[in-house]
């Protein structure tokens, strides 16, 4: 696993956490959690991609 993949699942992991702790008790700044969500995936989806960028 690589640090871009790892960091991905980490952030998606935290982003879980803080949206179910935010059910639970709404706080300020809840809503980050939900991003915390979007871009730990998107992390993850490049991470996990082998394709070398194409060049001109």
């Amino acid at each position: 696993m690589n640090i871009v993949s790892g960091s991905g699942l980490a952030l998606s992991a935290g982003g879980v956490v803080g949206y179910l702790v935010g059910v639970a008790a709404p706080f300020p700044g809840r809503a980050f959690s939900l991003t915390a969500v979007m871009v730990g995936v998107t992390l993850l989806a490049v991470g996990r991609s082998d394709a070398a960028e194409a060049t001109a």
